[in-house]
Order: structure tokens, then C-alpha cells, then sequence
């Protein structure tokens, strides 16, 4: 009688396990496949090492009974949860099951995740959202509403305390937009992302504007207009791949260090020391891409971007520097003339505010000419936007190194890093220009009546012009007055910053007691 029962209570387990694995069903899982999707147990096993995962709540159910729905019960509602190791580090997951419901949410559905959530931050561990679900199940009501105020409620508790990654491997609309929005990172894939707060259907009904899915809210509308992903990538299995090499650069939490690396082989800090003395134009009017000086300062291959289609006038994006990782910040004159505007100061301002909450080094690339000009930009709040970066960067109490390799124009030269504003190592190469504007302008200003009443004005302007930028417009007044540590040649930039990030390792910061600043939101 003994072993019937226990056979019983096996077969009942190994049954709820198969049920489990299941989800909506087969035809649901084939159908998630015939849209280009894996399964989202599929997506866990792409992400996590081998034999690591650990589900939790596998049998938690809905309540039929209570909100009207079938009475089919469907073993984990929608959502998979539970922790497993990345490249060996433990992170905690959720992962959403659109063969239920939809991936709808349901009450039972928010407990599951804020459960694992609830983990992550007691432990301590990097926390991975696999989006993929249709909005709140209506069924439910309020208690569905209910779920996702309770998940961000959690997002706000984690955030600056552990990582917060967001995939969007499907549709994440309405209100489970805001999660996604208020964790660090969020990647989308082409085709098969989309995040909008409603959709065209609805948009069509109250404004009469016809949109598709993927000019709404597809992977390329959020990764260069709205700026919303953080990357966008051709197929899930490139994001997933992409993830596991960000977690690379990230601590677990805000009290642990991020992992160190190998460094780059000596053969590869000579190519790139010989590459970076060509890159910046003799010309300080032609453009050239800061990204080509990143990759020749940091380890090899090192150089992770992020948004790198939104405001591409502002690199950012992760590194690493003699083995140890970095936040790079820096212009990019390809683009703009690597002018700081309304995007780019957000975009930039919120990666700083990250780096610092995470003890990530900061080291600035500054080749700025100033703030955008125009009524766009002033009606737009660009004086409100572009203060986000100047605070973030004051705030920021990691080691925070600049190198201005061209020039640093105007109130953009403090906003970048400046040592006004806290910086710790602050160099310049020999050709970068420091002053309140280009000498062209600063003579048109300050000469207007001299130039006017000269007999050529033209061979005027020009000797005032090259006498200006003898006097001012170069880095040796900014380091006669100590703004700037060391003019150096560029090749020297490399060994510098790896000293200068061993020098400040130990950085300690005092800040009056408060409860938080009040950036200009």
C-alpha cells in the first residue's frame, strides 16, 4: 500500500512537471516558433549555464473561480521564475510564457515575480525580465493592476543596488511598459519587439493616425528615436549573447566590484599607440569618429556601446582599461560635431548616474564645441535637459578621468567632466583648444570694431584670429592654473588613465547627510 501511494505521489509530481513544461499547450509552443520566437523556456536555457537553473512557484495556478475565467488551469500562469548562473554568476529571472493567456498578467503572475525579485535584491544578484506578454489580464481587474504597481514598487527598491536587465522578446504594452522603463538596461530584437502604451488600434480610434507595430514601437523606433533600448539586435539569440557579455562589466550589486580581465597583449597596445596620434584631423573644422580613439585607449575589442543610434553625438558604453572596467563617456565629431544637445545630455547623464551608483570608473573623452544652438532647442528645455549631465557628473563620487583631445568649448567644456566638477584626472593632447568659444568667433566678438575698421578687414581677422589662438586657445592656461593635470601626447593617453585609475582606486568622497538630490528631472 505504501509504495502504490508513493508511485502515486511520484507520477503526480513527474505529471505536474510535464504540464508545467507544456505551458499553453503544444500547438501554443509551435505557434510561438512559427513567429520567429523561442519559448521561454527556451530563453532561459539560451541564457543560463547548463544545469543551473532553479525554478520556483513551478504549480502556482490562477484562480478560475473568482475572476470568470476558464476553468482550464495552466500550471505557472504565464510566467517561469527562478535563479541560475550566467558565465558562473548567479542571477535571478523571470521569464514570461505568451503561450498562456498571452503572457498576460495575473495576479498570481506578479506574486511569482516579485517573489524572485524580492530574492535578487536580499542576495544581492543581478536581475534578468524576459518580456514577453500582452498587458494586464483583463479578466482580472484591478487585481492584475494591482501586480504590476507591486513590480514596480520593486523596480524602484533595486534600482542602484543591483542591475536591472530588461528583454523584450515579444509585445510589452500598456502598463508593462514602466517596468522595463525603470530597470538599467533594455534590449529589443527586430520583427518580434515592440513597446508602446497603446497600440495602433487604439491610437487610430482616438486620433485618426495609422502607424504599424514596428513604427510604433518596434526595436528601431526605440533605438534611435525615442531612445527607450539600449541596443537592438537582429535575433534573440544575439541579444542573448550580448547579455551575457554586459554582465561582464557589472558588478552584483552596489557594494561588490565589478569583475577585472585579462588585459590586452602588448602587441595590441602597440598597434593601437601607433594608430591614435593619426586619427584627430590637423583640420579642427573636419570630422572624425571618437570611437576609433576609445577603441586604441581601451584593452582590445573591449569597447561594448551602448544606444549607439541614439544621439550618436554622445558615446557610451562599458570598457576596459588594463583589466579593469570603465563607463566611457565621450563626443563624437562624426556627428554633429559632437555638440551636446537635449538627447545627448540625457542620454549621457542617466549612463553617469549608473556608472556611480555601481562604483564604475568614468573616464570622459571631451571634444565638444558647445550646446546646440536654436529655438528647438531652448523651447525644448535644453537648459533643463543639458543641467541632468552637469549633475549627474557632480554627483558622481567614482573615480572620474577626462582627456580632452580636441576642444572643449564654452559651458560644455565644465559640463564634461571638467575638474571644476570634480574630476580626478583631467589631460589634454597638445592641439586641444580650451576657451570660452572658437578663436574665429571669440575675435568676431571681442575685435568686431578693429576688424570693421581695418583696411582689409579679411587679412585683419586673420592675424587676430591666429594670435588669439596663440595666447588662448590652447590647453597650457588651463594648466597653468591646474584645470588641466598633464598636457600629453596621444599615444601617452593608455598609460596615463590605467595610472591615474590605479591612483584613485582607493577614492573616498564625503557628501552632506540628505535623502537625495533633486536633479532636474
Amino acid at each position: 500500500m505504501i509504495d502504490t501511494v508513493q508511485d502515486k505521489a511520484v507520477q503526480r509530481l513527474m505529471d505536474m512537471r510535464v504540464a508545467a513544461s507544456l505551458g499553453g499547450g503544444k500547438d501554443k509552443l509551435e505557434a510561438q516558433h512559427k513567429r520567429g520566437k523561442m519559448t521561454a523556456r527556451e530563453r532561459i536555457h539560451l541564457l543560463v549555464d547548463p544545469g543551473t537553473f532553479v525554478e520556483l512557484d513551478a504549480f502556482a495556478t490562477h484562480d478560475c473561480n473568482d475572476f470568470g475565467m476558464t476553468d482550464k488551469k495552466f500550471v505557472g500562469d504565464g510566467v517561469i521564475t527562478g535563479f541560475g548562473k550566467v558565465d558562473g554568476r548567479m542571477v535571478y529571472l523571470f521569464s514570461q510564457d505568451f503561450s498562456v493567456f498571452g503572457g498576460s498578467l495575473s495576479a498570481t503572475m506578479a506574486r511569482k515575480i516579485c517573489k524572485v525579485m524580492d530574492l535578487a535584491l536580499k542576495n544581492g544578484a543581478p536581475f534578468i525580465g524576459i518580456n514577453d506578454s500582452g498587458g494586464a489580464r483583463i479578466q482580472e481587474g484591478v487585481a492584475s493592476l494591482g501586480g504590476y504597481a507591486d513590480i514596480f514598487y520593486r523596480n524602484v527598491q533595486s534600482s542602484g543596488v543591483i542591475p536591472q536587465i530588461s528583454l523584450i522578446c515579444g509585445p510589452c504594452a500598456g502598463g508593462a511598459v514602466y517596468s522595463p522603463a525603470m530597470t538599467d538596461f533594455i534590449f529589443m530584437a527586430e520583427d518580434t519587439s515592440h513597446m508602446f502604451i497603446t497600440g495602433p488600434d487604439v491610437i487610430k480610434t482616438v486620433t485618426g493616425e495609422e502607424v504599424t507595430f514596428d513604427d510604433l514601437g518596434g526595436a528601431s523606433t526605440h533605438a534611435s528615436v525615442s531612445g527607450v533600448c539600449d541596443k537592438k539586435f537582429s535575433n534573440e539569440a544575439e541579444m542573448f549573447s550580448a547579455v551575457k557579455r554586459m554582465l561582464a562589466y557589472l558588478p552584483n550589486n552596489n557594494l561588490d566590484d565589478a569583475p577585472k580581465s585579462q588585459t590586452s597583449s602588448q602587441d595590441d597596445v602597440s598597434l593601437a599607440t601607433a594608430k591614435i596620434g593619426k586619427i584627430v584631423p590637423s583640420n579642427p573644422n573636419l570630422p572624425y569618429d571618437m570611437t576609433e580613439v576609445i577603441q586604441c585607449v581601451v584593452d582590445n575589442g573591449s569597447f561594448f556601446a551602448l544606444k549607439p543610434e541614439y544621439a550618436p553625438h554622445i558615446i557610451t558604453g562599458f570598457a576596459r582599461l588594463g583589466g579593469q572596467n570603465i563607463g566611457v563617456v565621450a563626443n563624437n565629431p562624426m556627428h554633429l560635431a559632437g555638440v551636446l544637445d537635449i538627447n545627448s545630455s540625457v542620454k549621457a547623464a542617466r549612463f553617469v548616474r549608473f556608472c556611480d551608483a555601481f562604483n564604475i570608473p568614468i573616464v570622459t573623452f571631451v571634444d565638444v564645441p558647445g550646446f546646440l544652438p536654436g529655438t528647438a532647442q531652448e523651447k525644448g528645455g535644453i537648459i533643463r535637459h543639458g543641467a541632468k549631465l552637469l549633475y549627474a557628473f557632480c554627483e558622481a563620487t567614482v573615480p572620474k578621468l577626462t582627456v580632452i583631445t580636441r576642444k572643449a568649448y564654452g559651458g560644455a567644456y565644465d559640463v564634461m567632466n571638467s575638474k571644476h566638477i570634480g574630476a580626478d584626472l583631467n589631460l589634454a593632447w597638445p592641439g586641444a583648444e580650451i576657451a570660452v568659444m572658437g578663436a574665429a568667433g571669440a575675435c568676431n566678438v571681442i575685435f568686431r570694431s578693429d576688424i570693421q575698421n581695418a583696411k582689409d578687414s579679411e587679412m585683419k581677422r586673420k592675424e587676430l584670429v591666429d594670435s588669439y589662438s596663440e595666447k588662448f586657445a590652447n590647453p597650457y592656461i588651463a594648466a597653468s592654473k591646474g584645470y588641466i593635470d598633464a598636457v600629453i601626447l596621444p599615444e601617452e593617453t593608455r598609460a596615463y588613465l590605467i595610472q591615474g585609475l590605479e591612483a584613485s582606486k582607493s577614492k573616498r568622497v564625503d557628501r552632506p547627510k540628505r535623502k537625495h538630490g533633486n536633479i532636474p528631472l
